[in-house]
C-alpha cells in the first residue's frame, strides 16, 4: 500500500518543475500555499458530506481527493508521506489520550 504513496510522492515532486498549463499539480504549486489549503478545505468538507450521506463509494472518492491534496501540501512544504507514516508509527500502541497529553508538555 505504501508503494502507491511513494510513487505518488515522486510524481508530486516532479510536478514542481512542470508547466502549470499542462499539470494540475504544477498549477496548484504555482498558486501557492493558500490555494493548496483552500483545496484541502474543500475536499475535507466534501468528505464530511459524503460520510453524512452514507454513500460509501462517494466517501472513498472524496477521501482519495482529500489525501491527494494533503500529499500535495506535504510536497509543497518539503515533506513526504514517509514523514507522516513515521509519526503514525511513533503513535502506534500509545493511548490517544496519552499521546495528545504529551503534545502539551
Amino acid at each position: 500500500m505504501s508503494d502507491i504513496l511513494e510513487q505518488l510522492a515522486e510524481v508530486l515532486e516532479q510536478r514542481k518543475n512542470a508547466d502549470a498549463d499542462s499539470s494540475y499539480v504544477a498549477s496548484l504549486y504555482g498558486k501557492g500555499l493558500d490555494a493548496i489549503l483552500k483545496k484541502i478545505g474543500e475536499e475535507a468538507t466534501e468528505t464530511v458530506m459524503a460520510a453524512k450521506e452514507g454513500d460509501s463509494d462517494k466517501l472513498i472518492y472524496e477521501t482519495a481527493d482529500l489525501w491527494f491534496h494533503s500529499l500535495v501540501l506535504l510536497a509543497h512544504e518539503g515533506l513526504s508521506p514517509d514523514d507522516v507514516l513515521q509519526e503514525l508509527g511513533r503513535r502506534f500502541g500509545v493511548s490517544g489520550h496519552d499521546e495528545k497529553a504529551s503534545r502539551k508538555a
